[in-house]
């Protein structure tokens, strides 16, 4: 590694091809020069002057010795690094122990193997990164740009900005520097969507920033600094390297769950992470991604502390979840669109993105499923969708959980060739998976052991070996067996730790104890109007392409609303019937049964609606609040759809329920529309209804529990409807009667139909039901009290969501 400006982060690679030593240039910016000749590739030797970045001054390279003779091991090739990074070609590894450990039957009946002795170290220790400049100080910059002093100078992504950045993250007229007249220089926000950023830390939308020595302005992808009267330029093209220092993550109580977890990672590289049950591997992903920040340590994004920058820093970073992140029900093409519409700025056109989205469709070889449904896919197409959709923002850093569960082997294998395609092409990926059958394809394996400690960092060829053990059943037998053992202290005190870890450990983080984040509200990238129409017209799409919902819809109405026909309708639901023999009017049951079985009925299909939709897409909207969608925007699109749909159902269930038996010829509020008055109370009631089911489908951690507790509140409507008993007077059971939906919706009915006199208090006929005055004042009170409770379901679902967001997130 080289600390000189002008030696690219990976600007050569020396090797032996079998006859002779070769340099070969990997497009470095200044160059790499032979004998003061420029040259891609030449043989070197003793003698040879080898200059990098300028042939005369640049960092020179002493060759001596001589070409191993022909018997001897090819020797792995080692990469000429610049400054601030390292390539995924390290040092010749160390040679295997002369004779392996005692198989596990055997060796580990009083103690854990010893680490096995190598037989010499390498010369340089494995490059995580960590050791890096930081990366704005000595890193070459992509561009230069000259600054005239009371210039302006627009950066944005149309082209007639004077500074152009191709990146869809990038608003068309972004952001613009000037100069005050004071001779400093400022950074004005113009409007952006996803934000400007001055050393990590976001800028007021349309706000400025007055500039400092050595402050980084961020604008998507690109990063800038101003030098003297030079605007230079650091595009993020994705090689970066990211370390983990000494992170701790402890829940309340004081446990740790994570301990003292160090290790580092080069760029364009693929690293696994493995581990047994209660390993921390979740929490480490956590803590790596800043979904939950470690409570002590640092994670560092090329030298940057993520933590601290994570506003900015996030729409550089994609994870994919375990569960697919996609609407099973639509297209391909139609999920990236929709996912397309809410991560890239309001700005971009359809064009763009459909450009965007087919790029990645071909990277991925996904171009000929593209109008297939995603769950018509095999799991690791599905999969290939999933890291589709985190590619469309062009992330440098690619975090995946789990990817292969559950896929056979195959598909295993083809999912870990597309994560080594996705690092060789300038991506650095870590995925936490249970297989262990491709690792071999992996640049680095990180080894977690139980208690959240890290028992082995290194090539994964080697992790057997340091082991003891000939199979990974065995060493997670072990494991198993012997969770007390201190693994971390093996670990580091084994020349592994030395050659793969030592350097990154041995710096201490910059704030040990890490304060705690300040919450931060994200950039949107769409508006909250924009956000709304897209999330609709998303849903309705997903409920449009599922046809056993939409015949649901249709069907279960009609067949609640047709129940109540099979009671006697040559009673009339108005006024109580006449006993033909003493013209007395008679109380009249048929009514409240009626009405009962139609409340029931509303309350079941609203219910039904939702409290499965939120459960069902837990893990996308987790993915998509880190990214920037609104909460309430979310929440109001199933609303709204839900909402509609609901409400047409009850009016389904009144018309049926009510029109073909005699009402009121005249309502108390609306007058001659006496069916729609008593339709009203029972749109109502699903509505609010949904509303509930939406609370409980926040508050499961599985779908499989939704079901009980549907038929446990549909239940509960049915005892407190009021129908069944008196409610009126009773003490602390009409209290609760309040809490519920129903027992406002039949009183509203109620109230039209004048219940007090079509059905007396049995008991004591002199003692009438507030709820059911035949007045337009009781109709009134009882609808608003149903509103109020679906307003304070709204509320409480909206609380909930935030127990299922990025803890970064959350405000």
């Amino acid at each position: 590694m080289f600390d000189d400006a002008r030696v690219s982060w990976r600007h050569a690679t020396i090797s032996f091809d079998g006859r002779s030593w070769v340099i070969e240039d990997h497009g470095s910016t200044n160059g790499t020069f032979v004998q003061t000749g420029r040259v891609q590739r030449s043989e070197i030797g003793p003698g040879s002057a080898v200059h990098l970045g300028n042939a005369n001054d640049g960092p020179r390279l002493s060759l001596s010795g001589a070409a191993p003779a022909v018997a001897r091991p090819q020797p792995q090739p080692f990469a000429a690094q610049g400054a601030g990074g390292s390539g995924r070609s390290q040092a010749p590894a160390p040679q295997p122990p002369v004779a392996q450990q005692p198989a596990p039957q055997q060796g580990w009946q009083q103690a854990p193997p010893a680490i096995p002795q190598q037989q010499g170290a390498p010369a340089m220790a494995s490059g995580g990164g960590a050791g890096a400049p930081p990366v704005y100080g000595d890193r070459s910059p992509t561009t230069f740009h000259q600054f005239s002093i009371g210039r302006v100078m627009r950066i944005g992504r149309a082209l007639d900005n004077e500074l152009v950045v191709s990146d869809l993250q990038v608003s068309r007229h972004h952001a613009e520097f000037h100069s005050t007249p004071d001779g400093r220089m400022e950074i004005r926000d113009l409007g952006s969507h996803n934000g400007t950023y001055v050393n990590g830390q976001p800028i007021s939308k349309g706000g400025t920033a007055v500039l400092d020595a050595n402050d980084i302005v961020g604008v998507g992808h690109s990063t800038f600094r101003i030098v003297g009267d030079r605007l230079e330029e650091f595009v993020d093209t994705g090689e970066v390297s990211f370390s983990a220092r000494r992170l701790t993550v402890t829940v309340d109580g004081g446990k740790q769950i994570l301990k003292d977890v160090s290790f580092g990672v080069p760029e364009k590289s693929v690293i696994a992470v493995i581990g047994p049950s209660g390993s921390g591997k979740s929490t480490l992903l956590k803590a790596l991604t800043g979904y939950r920040p470690a409570n002590e340590g640092e994670v560092l994004y090329d030298n940057r502390n993520l933590y601290k920058q994570f506003a900015e820093l996030r729409q550089r970073i994609g994870l994919v979840p375990q569960d697919d992140i996609l609407h099973k029900e639509l297209t391909v093409k139609k999920a990236l669109k929709y996912a397309a519409k809410l991560r890239f700025p309001a700005d971009t056109t359809a064009q763009e993105r459909d450009d965007r989205i087919d790029e990645v469709l071909r990277e991925l070889k996904l171009d000929i499923h593209k109008d297939k449904k995603v769950t018509s896919l095999s799991g690791g197409q599905r999969k290939r969708v999933s890291v589709a959709l985190e590619l469309l923002t062009k992330p440098s850093l690619i975090f995946l959980d789990e990817p292969t569960s559950g896929l056979d082997p195959g598909m295993d294998r083809d999912v870990m060739q597309l994560l080594r395609g996705l690092a060789d092409d300038g991506r650095t990926v870590l995925v936490v998976t249970h297989s262990v059958a491709e690792l071999a394809l992996c640049d680095k394996l990180l080894v977690m052991a139980p208690g959240g400690s890290v028992a082995y960092f290194g090539p994964p060829e080697e992790a057997l070996n340091f082991f003891g053990y000939d199979t990974w059943a065995d060493v997670f037998s072990a494991f198993e067996n012997y969770r007390d053992y201190d693994w971390a202290g093996r670990w580091k005190g084994s020349q592994h730790y030395q050659m793969y870890a030592a350097d990154i450990d041995a710096i201490a983080p910059q704030s040990v104890q890490m304060p705690p984040m300040q919450v931060m509200k994200p950039k949107k990238p769409q508006s909250w109007g924009s956000q709304l129409l897209t999330l609709v017209r998303r849903y309705v799409s997903v409920i449009a392409s599922d046809k056993g919902f939409l015949a649901l819809t249709v069907i279960l109405p009609a067949v609640l609303g047709a129940v109540s026909l099979l009671i006697d309708s040559d009673k009339t639901l108005l006024v109580n019937p006449i006993n033909s023999k003493t013209g007395v009017p008679v109380p009249n049951g048929t009514a409240t049964t009626v009405l009962l079985i139609l409340a029931v009925g509303a309350c079941f299909a609203g219910a039904a609606n939702s409290v499965r939709e939120l459960i069902k897409e837990r893990v996308i909207y987790e993915r998509e609040r880190a990214v920037g969608l609104s909460r309430s925007a979310y929440l109001m699109s199933k609303v709204v759809v839900l909402g509609m749909i609901t409400v047409l159902q009850g009016l389904m269930v009144g018309l049926i329920g009510f029109s073909s038996r005699t009402i009121p010829d005249q309502g108390v509020v609306l007058g001659h529309s006496t069916l729609f008055e008593l339709c009203i109370p029972i749109m109502g009631l699903g509505f609010t209804s949904m509303m509930f089911g939406l609370v409980i489908s926040s508050l499961v951690k599985t779908s499989e529990k939704t079901m009980p507790l549907l038929v446990m509140f549909a239940i509960i409507q049915v005892v407190f409807t009021g129908c069944l008993f008196t409610l009126n007077g009773a003490v602390g059971v009409n209290q609760v009667s309040f809490l519920m939906p129903s027992r406002w919706a039949v009183g509203a009915a109620g109230a039209t139909l004048d219940f007090n006199n079509i059905a007396p208090n049995v008991d004591d006929p002199t003692k009438t039901d507030p709820l059911w005055d035949h007045t337009a004042g009781a109709w009134t009170m009882d609808m608003a009290a149903l509103i109020v409770i679906g307003v304070i379901c709204g509320f409480l679902v909206a609380r909930f969501l935030r127990r299922h967001e990025p803890e970064v997130m959350r405000k």
